[in-house]
């Protein structure tokens, strides 16, 4: 609690300083809801009580360059290794017995640059926005991009620098971030020297025909990296490592198009990972179809996965929706105030020539309350 009161008392003094520095602008969002775990094994189901505060930091320098932050509670989430408490949850802390839950508001990403209506840079703690574009997610999580596990795990951020500007009829970005930061000696999973860090770039191009919006993409890890394998909990989702020390490449496309009041988006990628090295071989891919109107927001995700690594080919299969929608109670210039019922549906399946498992179901229900400012 006195850490929270330190961070929110320094964010008010900044933002009363003097007219000579840049204003401060400080918002947020603070919500809470109910989680009910449906998986079919009455071990696992349960009913979760979360919440989750953001602070958001702006500062408009002038001349087109500026400065904004994130800070917001990050122990629930795994690290890189697998490594932590609870599950992942994207920032939301479920309420243990006892009250012996800790909030802890930390700084979870930050960045600073220059936009002007022909180009842009940025540096810092990037936000991934992977919740709208799932190439992180199939890149990181082969076997099973689904829920949104970069935004969950991950945190939806990574350290890096992105640069973009108007070329031709669209707008061409690149961004580089740091996946891992390893150190250690020669080994057949890790890099040389200073390039041991696992380092990717991602390419795009965005452009218009007519009212429909393409946005191409390739994501390819420039130095050995690692991807994880993600499979469903009673209480979130458990990371561990899949492949160690090489370069998956992703590509595929976003696109949208309004359609009678209607947001209609779709998304397809293609990963391949392979290393005569490591005897790593596999491919997968990941459909996104989204449509967006008003206060309801629904999608649906499908992945197939295939690993050769290992003398068979495992198959992963896995089918996802998520459906929101937003009931507004109170808005005004200061703020706001709403509700949102949310339904998540996961099926999984992995099967090769000698065996099929089970699917697994996990039927999640969920209902936000939350309040801007």
């Amino acid at each position: 609690m006195k850490k929270m009161l330190s961070l929110a008392a320094m964010f008010a003094a900044l933002s009363y300083a003097s007219p000579a520095f840049a204003a401060l602008n400080i918002s947020g969002d603070a919500s809470v809801r109910v989680q009910d775990w449906i998986t079919g094994n009455q071990a696992n189901d349960n009913v979760d009580w979360q919440y989750r505060l953001n602070l958001r930091a702006a500062a408009d320098l002038g001349e087109g360059y500026f400065f904004k932050a994130l800070v917001t509670n990050e122990n629930p989430a795994l690290d890189l290794a697998g490594n932590g408490g609870n599950a992942g949850n994207g920032g939301w802390q479920t309420v243990g017995y006892g009250n012996t839950e800790a909030y802890n508001l930390q700084l979870s990403n930050f960045y600073f640059g220059h936009m002007s209506e022909c180009n842009h840079y940025l540096i810092g703690r990037l936000p991934l926005n992977s919740a709208n574009n799932p190439v992180f997610d199939l890149t990181l999580y082969p076997t099973q991009p689904l829920n949104t596990p970069v935004a969950l795990l991950n945190l939806d951020r990574a350290y890096g620098a992105n640069i973009g500007g108007k070329v031709g009829p669209g707008d061409l970005n690149a961004t580089a971030v740091v996946l891992d930061n390893k150190v250690a000696g020669n080994s057949q999973h890790s890099g040389d020297g200073l390039m041991n860090d696992g380092y990717a770039l991602l390419a795009s191009y965005k452009f218009n025909i007519g009212n429909v919006t393409f946005d191409p993409e390739i994501l390819t890890v420039l130095t050995k990296a690692d991807v994880f394998a993600q499979t469903q909990t009673a209480d979130g989702n458990f990371m561990g490592p899949l492949h160690l020390g090489f370069r998956p490449v992703t590509y595929g496309a976003n696109l949208s198009l309004p359609v009678n009041g209607v947001k209609l988006s779709a998304s397809a990628f293609f990963t391949r990972g392979s290393s005569t090295a490591n005897s790593i071989d596999y491919f997968g891919d990941l459909l996104r179809i989204k449509a967006e109107t008003g206060p309801f927001t629904v999608w649906y995700d499908h992945n197939s996965t295939t690993d050769k690594s290992y003398g068979t080919s495992d198959v992963f299969t896995n089918n996802f929706v998520w459906a929101q929608y937003k009931i507004n109670i109170y808005q005004s210039a200061k703020g706001s105030f709403s509700v949102e019922p949310t339904l998540r549906y996961l099926s999984s399946k992995v099967s090769n020539a000698n065996l099929t498992l089970a699917d697994e179901h996990t039927l999640l229900p969920e209902l936000w309350a939350t309040v801007t400012f």
